[in-house]
């Protein structure tokens, strides 16, 4: 495959933190089938938190539900009791595809010559745009801007006669970052694009009669909440089947360079996951050792900027032996609007989300541990904050390199323009975010601290892309778009 490297300079007005597409969840052979979707949901909530949606079938027919909004919002005991059957999937939307509407919240169902199916998808197709077009010139009609629902037709138009193997061959067709799971009437089908961008674990649940029920999720967190047990990974490449004749793992496309998510275990994925096989908790904590020993600094108190700093924090405090202090606390109540008070305050959203303990750093010299800058603009108003408190000198790290280049596999980021590392380098964005010193982990310590044989995806700090991209810019209007 080839690598591309972006030269855009696209602007966009994108938020100001990374944010994965979504999380997806399913569930074979329980009779509690939506409870456990739902409850697998609420478990990957910060996968993404603008809409919802659950799936279940009965063996006779495809029950949906979806919202805008939050999942314990959504499913009430009311709504979970109209989605019967011992099979549902079920996703949490964070757009990085499409525009942040009713329409394009998943899962997607659908009437065709395969039955009723059902498709929920965390990724990105990065040649949607191509294949859609084709589509509609074939006569198909779309509802939605989503690139999941380019998926769904190019399976209900295949010739084969079976579902798995429409599903093969709609596969084929993808290209870009995809973790499928798909509903049948009797049976689940989920896939990994053939790098595994985009994680997919596999586990099982014990039934009182003695029959299993298998389970899938983009974070092993989910599986904690409903006690199932994590088996593995569906592996990239990779299509799984679990129906009525028990469990088929076939492998759809051939072996490719794997180029998993680094971000899953820098900032998105829950620390008490295992993402790709390896603890994200760990991860972070190397993270944290590793850059104390890159970027030491004399100090007295390391403090997290929460919740994505805190393991990295850890890591740095018990590798410098500089103490760990909570000093900034995150209001985790803060919801998508709020009213601001007409009189100005400056650096009103920051301070609406984290406030400052000021004994703890009144006169100290304080170490500001955080995963990533994007922009620079809520570093900056942190920094300030902390300065404002008390603190005689801050040192902000970073446990991650400088992000220079979008993604296009599944993660919102800015485009290069909106980027600050892209065009500044440390000493600038230093100045900017007006800290006494500024360090980034490097890209070697990075693959040092995942135990990295080969296996990751660094696009965003290198600009180097595992993947001939299909129409950058293409893909950058649709970042625009977003803003």
């Amino acid at each position: 495959m080839k690598s591309k490297t972006l030269r855009s300079r696209r602007g966009d007005r994108s938020r100001d933190k990374f944010h994965d597409e979504c999380g997806v969840v399913a569930i074979y052979g329980h009779p509690e089938a939506a409870n456990l979707a739902y409850l697998g949901l609420y478990a990957l909530q910060h996968r993404g938190q603008e809409s919802a949606g659950i799936c279940s079938s009965d063996g006779r027919a495809i029950h949906c539900h979806k919202s805008m909004g939050h999942v314990a919002d959504i499913f009430t005991p009311e709504v979970l009791g109209r989605l019967p059957g011992d099979h549902a999937i079920g996703h949490t939307r964070y757009s990085t595809a499409g525009d942040t509407v009713l329409l394009n919240a998943q899962p997607f169902s659908v009437s065709c010559n395969k039955g009723r199916i059902a498709v929920a998808h965390n990724g990105n197709i990065t040649n949607a745009a191509e294949l859609r077009r084709e589509l509609e010139r074939e006569g198909s009609i779309f509802q939605a801007s989503s690139d999941t629902e380019v998926i769904l037709h190019l399976v209900a138009r295949s010739r084969e006669r079976t579902l798995s193997g429409a599903l093969r061959e709609a596969l084929m067709q993808l290209e870009g970052a995809f973790s499928l799971v798909f509903l049948a009437e009797d049976r689940i089908l989920v896939a990994r694009d053939p790098h595994g961008f985009r994680p997919l674990a596999f586990g099982q649940m014990e039934l009182p009669d003695g029959r299993r029920a298998y389970v899938f999720a983009s974070e092993t967190c989910a599986f904690d909440l409903i006690t199932a047990v994590y088996l593995g990974d569906v592996e990239p490449g990779e299509m799984v089947i679990a129906g009525p004749e028990g469990i088929t793992r076939e492998r759809y496309a051939p072996v490719r360079p794997r180029a998993q998510c680094v971000f899953e275990h820098v900032y998105f994925s829950r620390p008490d996951s295992v993402v790709f096989g390896r603890p994200v908790e760990q991860s972070r904590e190397n993270l944290g050792r590793l850059l104390a020993r890159e970027a030491p600094v004399e100090a007295d108190v390391v403090v997290p900027v929460p919740d994505s700093g805190v393991a990295a924090a850890i890591g740095y405090a018990a590798e410098s032996k500089i103490p760990f202090r909570q000093a900034l606390i995150r209001n985790h109540y803060v919801g998508r609007t709020f009213i601001e008070p007409s009189q100005a305050i400056r650096d009103f959203g920051v301070k609406l989300k984290l406030n400052p303990v000021r004994h703890l750093l009144e006169g100290k010299r304080v170490i500001l541990v955080d995963d990533s800058i994007v922009r620079g603009t809520t570093s900056r108003k942190i920094v300030r904050m902390v300065r404002g408190a008390g603190a005689r000198e801050v040192h902000l790290r970073i446990s991650c390199p400088p992000t220079i280049s979008p993604c296009f596999y599944g993660v919102d980021t800015p485009c290069v323009a909106e980027l600050i590392a892209a065009s500044n380098g440390v000493e600038q964005i230093r100045r900017f975010v007006e800290a006494d010193s500024l360090a980034y982990l490097s890209l070697g310590a990075l693959r040092e601290a995942v135990a990295d044989r080969g296996d990751y995806c660094y696009a965003c700090y290198t600009g180097n892309y595992p993947t001939e991209l299909v129409n950058i810019e293409e893909l950058m209007a649709s970042k625009d778009r977003r803003g």
